[in-house]
């Protein structure tokens, strides 16, 4: 079995905080845990990262692979972006359509 480095979620709903571990690549994604290694907090201001450095090149030299996020925090390139739901665009009333396009009523129909 293969044995990865990769962030598992913990804190509340809509304040996410991660930590660092070191677990079998098969396990869930909060599941057991091998080590933890550090770890990252992006709702705090300013965000926080921390890794043990040393753990982290042990687990490497012991052929553990790192996800891409995990990758790019030790690099320092990760940029984290908060979710922004898209804002509804208002749709013109099918009533108010009729009366601009229909503005002229027929003679039969007005008396």
């Amino acid at each position: 079995m293969s044995v990865s480095i990769r962030l598992s979620r913990t804190g509340r709903k809509n304040l996410p905080s991660y930590r660092v571990v070191v677990t079998q690549t098969r396990t869930k994604r909060d599941g057991k845990v091998l080590d933890i290694i550090g770890h990252f907090n992006p709702s705090s201001t300013p965000i926080s990262f921390e890794i043990d450095k040393k753990k982290f090149q042990e687990w490497i030299e012991k052929g553990a692979i790192a996800s891409e996020s995990v990758k790019k925090l030790v690099e320092g390139k990760y940029e984290y972006l908060k979710y922004k739901p898209k804002k509804e665009e208002k749709k013109p009333e099918a009533s108010k359509e009729m009366a601009v396009a229909g503005s002229e009523i027929p003679a039969e129909m007005a008396a």
